[in-house]
């Protein structure tokens, strides 16, 4: 149990090469041990989710940039707002093609020459302006380890690779700022106890200005939107490429963000 919680707050992603001993154990594990129910699943006890959920919530508190920790605090807390989440999706028909389909927002499975040439303020166009003016790329999610249903792995790890589409639906940076407006809206849409957490707790970061104008405008902003929105999970977006965003933010009755999240960050 040690090893496994050792390993799971080490970083996902070792450089190419290069994998600890800890890492190495889990991996083994991974591939011998009983029930694994997809390539990178690790099948654990209720104990160990708990323990790792503890372990995780306190990195990802101190360091919000630990993507890693944020992925396994989400994994093994999400169950129920998972089961939601997919259960909406299952009834709306774009979303039960996305679950039929299981498409990934991958570098390898976009066209980015593709995207390029698409008109100015579409989608797809807009979306891959977001990945190189903040030098973010999709294929940084990590995979899915800990959840233990197969079809809810699929879920959550469409949820980290659409995180990206929302910054870009909602015109929010990178910034601390912009990440947790993002949260905000995630939460509502999600309920995810770790799109709650980020929310509530990411804002003690911030200085006094940006606290602000955070709980004044862009909490009641992200808030009111997201519980106007539709599910935004149910957007098959790799097919909505052309489509302008701003048709989009209307169809979805998104209003246009605050123009304060840059000059606060």
């Amino acid at each position: 149990m040690a090893t496994l919680l050792r390993a799971a707050l080490r970083p996902l992603r070792p450089p190419p090469g290069h994998r600890g001993p800890a890492v190495d154990v889990l991996l083994r594990g991974a591939r011998h041990g009983a029930g694994q129910l997809y390539p990178e699943h690790i099948p654990t006890s209720p104990l160990q989710k708990v323990l790792l959920a503890a372990g995780s919530a306190g990195m990802a508190l101190y360091n919000p940039y630990r993507h890693d920790m944020v992925a396994v605090l989400g994994e093994t807390t999400g169950l129920h707002a998972l089961k939601v989440l997919r259960d909406q999706m299952k009834r709306d028909p774009e979303g039960a093609q996305i679950l039929r389909e299981r498409p990934r927002i991958l570098l390898s499975t976009l066209d980015l020459d593709k995207l390029r040439s698409l008109p100015e303020g579409s989608l797809g166009q807009e979306y891959l302006r977001f990945l190189d003016v903040n030098r973010v790329s999709p294929d940084t999610r990590a995979p899915t380890r800990f959840v233990d249903d197969e079809e809810l792995a699929y879920v959550i790890q469409r949820y980290r690779e659409v995180h990206d589409m929302l910054h870009t639906l909602l015109g929010m940076p990178t910034n601390m700022l912009g990440e947790i407006v993002v949260k905000w809206f995630e939460a509502v849409q999600t309920g995810l106890p770790m799109c709650i957490l980020g929310a509530l707790f990411g804002p003690i970061r911030l200085h006094t200005q940006g606290l602000q104008v955070l709980v004044s405008e862009l909490i009641p902003w992200a808030v009111q939107n997201g519980r106007r929105a539709p599910c935004v999970f149910n957007l098959y977006y790799e097919r909505r490429w052309e489509q302008p965003l701003r048709a989009l933010r209307e169809e979805l009755g998104i209003t246009d963000p605050p123009m304060l999240v840059r000059a606060l960050a």
